[in-house]
């Protein structure tokens, strides 16, 4: 992402907050895996969102209207002890030529140089609540100027929330946005294939896993944007699976649903197919009945229709192919007025996506469903999972879970489906798995 970008994003944030204000945002902290071992650094998806900074034990503030500086880092010194463990820190020279600050501190100096910008200060846009030591804090400094009150200091008088402004700004991905995204669905896609092709009868779930995460890192894509799910036969069943750690079996349906992180964007795509590359009858019919609730979803997600839009449509489609199929009996609108399509299709249609696999924004607005805008991004997920003991069921239904997942943008006259190079139709994923 070009440094005009975060640049963009923090003036229309700090535009938003007006004169006399300060926003404050920490980066997530390390997080110890075990003894000595920290777990994979990410920085925090708000505070990357207007910074770029990579790097742990920072702090952003904005102070719109500051003559010295409006963007201020608070970050690591440079060390030449602890960079030969760790690796190159920016400093605070870096944090400003490399990242843009206008100025820069060493984070150990932030109780003695950020209190004192408070009180200059009428209004804090803060999130609370997502890291209580950073709150314990920020409460101490603003204890503090209280007690000077009587000697004239006004200091803060408000605490709005951030996360309010910031993630209605997250929710409309701009151009470059959409072209990190577009780049995170190709490589999905290529590694897809590839599980697609090397599934085979007495495979184990985590060496489809392994194939996956694989071929995202041949590309260059290092991180998962969430744990891989593979599931076959009964596991598929389970909606976040994640212990993958079964064989797969001949006349089952194996599961996949996995996406990888690209420049600190998610893709999040699920396929399924017969682990034996041809679906049999029973297969096929749910599947391409999940296909079908998937595009007539699809179909919905435009301009000036509202968030449900697309799951009613899936939730039809579903219902009444159900009917058709025996699994359900009754008429159309009461099995749906009663939900009884929840029996096999539990969980919503989408969610938004982003920097986070299930990203910020409101679903509602004023109680009610938010319509579709141009920049909104989303995933288009139905399924059908019927797993052994459900109640009045054949058997050659039992242990199927299908599950077939897009990434979608919504565009002026409709959408793009940004993870369209991923083969779903029958013919498709046989030929696919044959080859």
């Amino acid at each position: 992402m070009l440094a005009s970008e975060f640049k963009r994003r923090r003036r229309e944030l700090m535009r938003m907050m007006g004169p006399d204000s300060i926003a404050i945002l920490p980066t997530a902290p390390l997080l110890i895996r075990n003894r000595d071992v920290h777990y994979p650094y990410r920085p925090d998806s708000d505070f990357y969102y207007l910074t770029g900074f990579p790097e742990p034990e920072a702090v952003l503030v904005l102070i719109p209207g500051r003559k010295h500086a409006e963007y201020i880092l608070f970050n690591r010194e440079r060390d030449r002890i602890k960079e030969q463990w760790d690796g190159t820190r920016a400093g605070q020279e870096g944090a400003c030529i490399e990242y843009d600050a206008d100025d820069s501190f060493p984070i150990g100096d932030l109780d003695d140089i950020l209190p004192r910008m408070l009180e200059q200060c009428e209004r804090i846009f803060y999130v609370m609540g997502c890291n209580p030591q950073f709150d314990k804090r920020l409460s101490e400094w603003l204890n503090a100027i209280r007690c000077e009150s009587r000697n004239g200091m006004q200091g803060p008088v408000e605490i709005i929330a951030l996360d309010h402004y910031l993630h209605e700004m997250r929710l409309f991905k701009s151009r470059s946005e959409l072209k990190v995204m577009r780049q995170a669905a190709r490589i999905s896609a290529k590694a897809h294939k590839k599980v697609m092709q090397a599934c085979k009868v007495g495979m184990w779930e985590y060496q489809l896993e392994a194939e996956f995460v694989r071929e995202c890192a041949h590309q260059g894509a290092k991180a998962q944007a969430y744990p891989p799910i593979v599931g076959a036969g009964a596991n598929g069943c389970t909606l976040h699976y994640i212990d993958n750690k079964d064989k797969v079996e001949d006349q089952q349906m194996v599961l996949i649903d996995a996406g990888c992180e690209w420049d600190y964007y998610a893709s999040d795509i699920t396929r399924t197919y017969p682990v034996n590359g041809i679906f049999s009858t029973p297969q096929r019919q749910l599947y391409e009945l999940v296909l079908a609730a998937q595009e007539a979803a699809i179909a919905k997600v435009k301009p000036g229709n509202h968030w449900n839009d697309p799951h009613d449509a899936a939730v039809r489609t579903i219902t009444r192919g159900l009917i058709k199929l025996g699994i359900l009996k009754g008429s159309l609108a009461k099995l749906i007025r009663e939900e009884k399509y929840k029996t096999f299709f539990p969980h919503r249609t989408g969610h938004w996506i982003g920097m986070d696999v299930h990203d910020v924004g409101d679903y509602k607005v004023d109680g009610t469903w938010r319509l579709f805008e141009t920049g909104m991004v989303l995933t288009i997920e139905p399924g059908l999972y019927i797993p052994a003991g459900t109640k009045g069921i054949a058997k050659k239904w039992l242990n199927i879970g299908i599950r077939i997942e897009d990434d979608v943008v919504v565009t002026k006259d409709g959408c793009e489906v940004l993870t369209k190079d991923i083969a779903k139709s029958v013919a498709e994923i046989e030929s696919i798995m044959a080859a």
